[in-house]
Order: structure tokens, then C-alpha cells, then sequence
């Protein structure tokens, strides 16, 4: 876990891949229980809705980026996630996930850290991106 004052403007988190298989995608649709058939796990039903195939949801897209901060900065680091799908995520395709450094400073007795998030395809496309903030621990405590 990084401190505050090791943190740099620019500073990268990640990038890292990730996957979100079909089976995945399934397990995360039988906790979260969506009407089905759905467009998340049938693919007809994906693409009477247009998509080419059956999508990661949304919400489980924004849950595989908070885990890129929380696995940075701690479990309970994360104070704002703010996101916009820019075209829908497929399965069982390589994802990058990756964080930039854009703004320090110490908020209401938090050291914050803001970044720029994105979910990437293997060729670059945007998927998911925004913004997060972090909180991050002081090595001066």
C-alpha cells in the first residue's frame, strides 16, 4: 500500500489485464439477479438488444475497476468512483485496467489522491473510464 507522501502526479496504477469469462459474468448474474434472459449472459437476447454478444454489467465493470484501487490502496481507500461506459464490455477479451495520478491534496483530514481510471480493449478501445478518489495513509502518523 503506497503512502500519501510517496505518491507522485502521474503516477500509474496498473496497468493490469483482466478477463470476464462467461462464467464469470454468470456467477456474478446468480448474486445479483437480473430479470433473465438477459443481454448480460444470453446472446440472442444481447443482440436483439444490438450488441454482438452477451456484456459484462455495468455495475460488475465498475466493481473490476475499484478492485485495481483497492488492491493499490486498501480496502477502504476508495471515496468516489465516477464512471462512463463508452461502448459495451465484451467477454472473454483481455481488459486493461489502468489508473493515472492527476491531483494530491489533503481534504477534510484525508490525504486524497484523484485519478483518472480506464478499462481498455487489447487494441485500445475505451470501454469504461472516469474518475476515482482515494484516500491514502500518511507515512508521518
Amino acid at each position: 500500500m503506497p503512502f500519501f507522501e510517496e505518491v507522485e502526479l502521474g503516477d500509474q496504477v496498473g496497468p493490469v489485464e483482466a478477463i470476464a469469462t462467461d462464467e464469470n459474468v454468470a456467477s456474478f448474474c446468480d448474486i445479483w439477479s437480473p430479470p433473465t434472459p438477459n443481454r448480460f449472459t444470453d446472446a440472442e437476447t444481447a443482440r436483439q438488444s444490438g450488441m454482438e454478444g452477451p456484456i459484462v454489467p455495468g455495475i460488475m465493470a465498475m466493481a473490476m475497476m475499484a478492485k485495481l484501487l483497492t488492491d493499490w490502496a486498501g480496502p477502504d481507500a476508495i471515496r468516489d468512483l465516477d464512471v462512463v461506459f463508452r461502448q459495451p464490455v465484451p467477454h472473454n477479451r483481455p481488459l486493461n485496467l489502468e489508473a493515472t495520478i492527476t491531483d494530491l491534496r489533503q481534504e477534510d483530514g484525508l490525504n486524497i489522491a484523484e485519478c483518472d481510471i480506464l478499462m481498455l480493449g487489447s487494441k485500445g478501445e475505451r470501454h469504461v473510464g472516469g474518475k476515482a478518489i482515494v484516500s491514502l495513509p500518511s507515512r508521518n502518523l
